[in-house]
């Protein structure tokens, strides 16, 4: 089949939900949600254009992701017409020491990264279960794995090293970083935008209900924040991030947690949901006046500056910073205060661009370049899945 007439099917899975769009010749000819998978699915799906093309509800029948996915892949066969699809790329969250580039997800690397599930308990088995499905759905379909840590795959000693016994380091035990595929994204972003800023010391926030920083030159990680496991480094919606082992041994010893309940506490009790007693949504935060709230936000922002200023270290210097994801792209409050938090950095912010979250936001006379830039996780993926085809 000629390149120009393939369409890659990005998948990009979560517990509930996926994300997917649909590519032909490296533009997005469909973008889609399909969430409530287990209860009562809704798919909404938008063109090229943006404009809605499927907004529905399945019936409670479809519960799991064989029977969304197969009344997807129906749907796109029926309604996008030109052919089938040619291949189906999903976002992987670990790939360990072994997966530092993309792969054709065959049953024996399937089995091989399932044995990493340890490594990302909730996100592996969600990475996963789509490719299980379509492997029986549609047999004869290429898929193809690309891997959030595979972008962090070149971190060195001393950076990649956790604080612990090398008889553990040597089982795999090591800082591998997260959201990989959207530091790429924002690399080839900043490599269009500016040679300069592409070849400078730059830290780039990932920001949203998971939330990292990688410090970056030339596309290249040099520092993440996530580590091990997609839990270290920033305050996240539910997850704490970086946090004093004591804590989890007085919960261990003085709570009688078992580990089940350690794990629940993880991931799904701290952060900005823990701290506010509220929501993890940033969005109801900020509209809130309950004092919890504003704390909780307050944490958010100490926390992310804080480890700006780390990647920095890293870097020994900073030329740029750029904000991405969910919060840091619509969230002109975490913007405008972590900026102000950065102002010894020499961060200097033009309010009026943060308010219009334009590509730049920062002032002309700011010695720190502060952008915002749109990540889209599933092109990366789309064109690592092309790439592997030809």
């Amino acid at each position: 089949m000629p390149e120009s007439s393939r369409k890659i099917l990005a998948l990009n899975a979560g517990s509930s939900s996926f994300k997917f769009a649909l590519f032909q010749n490296e533009r997005a000819v469909t973008r889609g949600l399909i969430d409530g998978i287990g209860k009562a699915p809704h798919f909404t799906a938008k063109n090229a254009e943006g404009k809605k093309i499927e907004d529905r509800a399945w019936n409670t029948a479809h519960t799991t992701h064989a029977d969304v996915l197969g009344d997807l892949l129906d749907w796109i066969e029926t309604h996008l017409g030109d052919g089938g699809i040619s291949a189906v790329g999903h976002r992987i969250v670990h790939g360990g020491r072994d997966f530092s580039a993309p792969v054709r997800l065959t049953p024996d690397v399937v089995d091989a990264l399932e044995k990493l599930t340890p490594l990302a308990p909730l996100h592996q088995p969600n990475s996963l279960r789509p490719v299980r499905a379509l492997e029986k759905l549609r047999p004869g379909l290429p898929q193809v794995g690309c891997f959030d840590t595979a972008f962090h795959h070149g971190l060195e000693p001393p950076v990649s090293r956790l604080p612990i016994p090398r008889a553990l380091e040597a089982e795999g035990l090591r800082r591998y970083g997260f959201h990989g595929l959207s530091y790429e994204f924002i690399a080839g972003r900043l490599k269009e935008a500016s040679a300069d800023i592409f070849a400078g010391k730059t830290v780039v926030a990932h920001l949203g209900n998971g939330a990292s920083l990688c410090a970056m030159r030339a596309g290249k990680s040099l520092d993440t924040t996530m580590s091990l496991t997609a839990l270290d480094g920033l305050m996240m919606g539910t997850r704490p991030g970086a946090l004093d082992p004591g804590v989890l041994l007085y919960l261990l010893q003085e709570k009688r947690f078992s580990p089940a309940k350690i794990e629940h506490f993880l991931y799904h009790e701290c952060g900005l949901a823990g701290v506010s007693g509220m929501s993890s949504d940033m969005r109801t935060l900020e509209a809130s006046n309950d004092p919890h709230a504003g704390e909780a936000i307050d944490l958010f922002v100490f926390r992310l500056t804080r480890e700006i200023a780390a990647m920095a270290n890293s870097l020994g210097g900073l030329v740029a910073l750029v904000f991405t994801g969910g919060i840091g792209e619509h969230s002109a409050r975490i913007r405008r205060e972590a900026c102000a938090w950065l102002a010894w950095l020499g961060v200097e912010l033009d309010e009026a661009a943060n308010a219009a979250a334009a590509a730049v936001i920062s002032a002309p006379a700011s010695r720190v370049s502060v952008r915002v830039i749109p990540t889209d996780e599933e092109a990366v993926i789309a064109r690592h899945a092309a790439a592997l085809l030809a």
